[in-house]
């Protein structure tokens, strides 16, 4: 998916940001830690840890649900060896999820390829960051920011007990290389989640509803990061109606990018 733009920058805050980075996926995922400039070797060890967590979680999911490794669960399903009444639980609970945002988008966001086989590669990026959240929170990490290809989940704030939001630019779909616009993530009272859609970057890789949508980009914002990715691509699908429903739906802010270029933007982006 297309990517934003890294988060706020030490030199911005005051504050020892200290990044990691992995590959799963087929993206690289980073992980920024914001702590106080007396943040020892203790500190250090700490994040580390926390960073290893995140990445066995993300591996973890991505042994079971990627449709490009032929021994996943997934790849199984897909050629007929397993079905999905036998399959594991956590196979079944994502599928019902993605069956549940299935009904919720009218059909826009559809757990299954156009040829029939289950592909849950639209939620599964999303599940991972969520519940890798939910970890960090649990080991105690309270301020961070979490980028998988382009969908981001924070906690805090890059300057703790500030308040301050965390800062996430749009890339241009047509310039990598530039911005079309900003976000605050986090802070007093700001989404923690935004997620980026579209075929830019990747190619046509979207289903689209019949009757098409010209977007060639979405970014959505909303509380929780699987209901900003599973909107994004489900506006990117389904065209301006799944924009309308969306916004009419759910307490999220809109940017999406046709395909002349051109912007559509809910209020909080126009700020």
């Amino acid at each position: 998916m297309p990517r934003t733009s890294d988060p706020l920058r030490s030199s911005d805050t005051g504050t020892n940001l200290s990044s990691r980075t992995f590959e799963c996926m087929g993206t690289v995922i980073s992980l920024t830690f914001a702590d106080s400039p007396a943040a020892g070797q203790e500190t250090q060890d700490e994040l580390a840890a926390a960073t290893d967590v995140v990445e066995r979680l993300f591996r973890e999911l991505d042994e079971t649900f990627s449709l490009y490794r032929p021994a996943s669960e997934a790849s199984r399903l897909a050629r007929g060896e397993l079905t999905l009444r036998s399959a594991s639980p956590e196979m079944r609970a994502r599928y019902a999820e993605a069956h549940e945002w299935r009904l919720l988008t009218g059909g826009a966001f559809s757990p299954e390829r156009p040829d029939g086989v289950l592909d849950l590669s639209g939620l599964i990026k999303g599940h991972a960051i969520r519940e890798a959240g939910r970890s960090l929170l649990a080991l105690g990490r309270r301020d961070w920011c979490l980028n998988a290809g382009g969908d981001i989940l924070v906690s805090g704030s890059p300057v703790p007990g500030s308040g301050a939001a965390w800062k996430a630019g749009i890339v241009d779909p047509a310039d990598r290389h530039a911005l079309i616009g900003g976000y605050a993530l986090g802070g007093v009272e700001g989404h923690a989640a935004l997620a980026t859609s579209g075929s830019a970057e990747r190619g046509e890789h979207i289903w689209r509803v019949d009757g098409g949508s010209d977007f060639v980009q979405v970014t959505v914002a909303a509380a929780d990061v699987v209901t900003a990715d599973i909107l994004a691509t489900a506006i990117v699908s389904g065209g301006m109606p799944m924009l309308n429903l969306a916004t009419d739906q759910w307490d999220v802010a809109v940017l999406a990018v046709h395909a002349d270029g051109s912007l559509l933007a809910t209020p909080a982006f126009r700020r």
